[in-house]
């Protein structure tokens, strides 16, 4: 599937209202996720890392129940419930914590209950781009959600350290529950709109693994899908793993280490602010993949190139942005091709296909590559990434159907 963005066609009002609302409620819920592994963490690394795990366990098991209901139900209307239900829980999580303080008890709870709300949400919040925007207009729409949502998480730990000393935990949360009621307004605000609403036909069948049973029908949906868990499973852990662990081996220091981070993040968002522009499809994802590939080569190599001083920090910095930039392009010649592919009928659950091939795969090699790095070296992870990188690259160039 190829689709032609129309640059000088404005995005729908209604779209651009959801996306604004959406983005403040997940900036309150990443700050708020920050400071509760902050919390944490002054409770010894175990109990930091289960905070974590309750957070994040929930999606595998409940994205596949959260894209059933909302294709049963409508995805706003799943969104208003369970977005609610997540206000709620925060602010009570606030009250918790101005009256008990931090107990291990209580952060553990808290990451469980939080999770467990936002993972019934995800697949709905998925497929709004798709019931709020034409296909024309998707991959400009997808790509602006992308650039936006790589903002919030660069944003997220500087915002949130701030908050968490300057007024405490329970202020966070209750501020957390403020964004989330501008969510909240902003899903009241699009009532009305054509296909928001969108439920399956009457007879439609609603059951869990519908989401499975069309990807497993589709052969662009299935190369997709398979580039999107590679793409995942070898690149979300570079900036949060490898790139530490690289700069403790080369001496970099945690402020250089972490200015390698974050240009990853701003390659993602310049990648995705210029991609609208482009064709998407699964052929073009393979240039993201090739670029990627370089990235992480010149990452791997930052050592030798310019030494364990800060040259060598200047090289990562430039890989870091270049492996940000393949990232970014990657996802938003994907995004479209997943979403606009998918059956109106199963929209909600076939993002939540989407979101296991990406939690999944990444639980596999985090583990994996940090095993490799501790018995090789950072390098020779990154190095493994890279090659991981160029062989779905030339598999996307290569074996994609001919449709796509």
């Amino acid at each position: 599937m190829t689709v032609d963005p129309a640059p000088a066609q404005a995005l729908p009002r209604p779209y651009l209202v959801w996306l604004a609302g959406s983005t403040v409620g997940r900036l309150g819920d990443a700050v708020l996720g920050f400071a509760l592994g902050w919390a944490a963490a002054g409770l010894g690394g175990t109990a930091a890392a289960l905070v974590l795990t309750l957070g994040t366990l929930p999606r595998a098991a409940l994205l596949v129940v959260g894209g059933a209901v909302a294709d049963r139900v409508g995805a706003r209307r799943l969104l208003l419930v369970g977005e609610t239900a997540l206000l709620v829980t925060t602010a009570v999580l606030g009250l918790a914590l101005a009256r008990f303080g931090a107990p291990p008890w209580l952060l553990l709870t808290g990451s469980l209950a939080l999770g467990t709300a936002t993972a019934l949400c995800l697949p709905a919040t998925g497929s709004m781009p798709r019931r709020l925007v034409d296909d024309d207009r998707l991959p400009r729409a997808l790509a602006l959600r992308q650039g936006v949502s790589q903002c919030v998480l660069m944003a997220a730990a500087p915002v949130g350290g701030v908050l968490v000393g300057a007024t405490g935990l329970p202020a966070v949360a209750w501020g957390a529950a403020a964004a989330l009621g501008v969510s909240v307004g902003a899903l009241v605000a699009i009532r009305g709109t054509p296909g928001v609403g969108a439920r399956s036909a009457p007879g439609a069948r609603h059951d869990v693994l519908g989401g499975f049973r069309v990807v497993a029908g589709d052969p662009v949906l299935r190369a997709a899908l398979l580039l999107t868990g590679a793409g995942a499973a070898l690149l979300l852990p570079v900036p949060s793993l490898l790139v530490p662990l690289l700069g403790r081996a080369a001496g970099w220091g945690p402020g250089a280490s972490g200015a390698v981070a974050g240009a990853v993040g701003v390659g993602v968002v310049g990648a995705a602010l210029v991609a609208a522009r482009r064709r998407s499809g699964l052929a073009s994802a393979a240039t993201g993949l090739t670029v990627s590939t370089a990235g992480a080569l010149a990452l791997a190599a930052a050592p030798a190139l310019g030494g364990t001083g800060s040259g060598g920090a200047v090289v990562a910095v430039g890989g870091g942005l270049v492996l940000g930039v393949g990232n970014g392009v990657l996802v938003t010649r994907l995004a479209p091709v997943v979403l606009g592919s998918a059956p109106r009928t199963h929209l909600a659950r076939v993002q939540a296909v989407v979101g296991l091939a990406q939690v999944l795969p990444v639980l596999v090699t985090t583990v994996a590559l940090g095993a490799l790095a501790e018995r090789t070296s950072p390098d020779w992870a990154l190095a493994t990434t890279a090659a991981g990188l160029a062989v779905c690259a030339a598999w996307a160039r290569s074996r994609v159907p001919a449709r796509a």
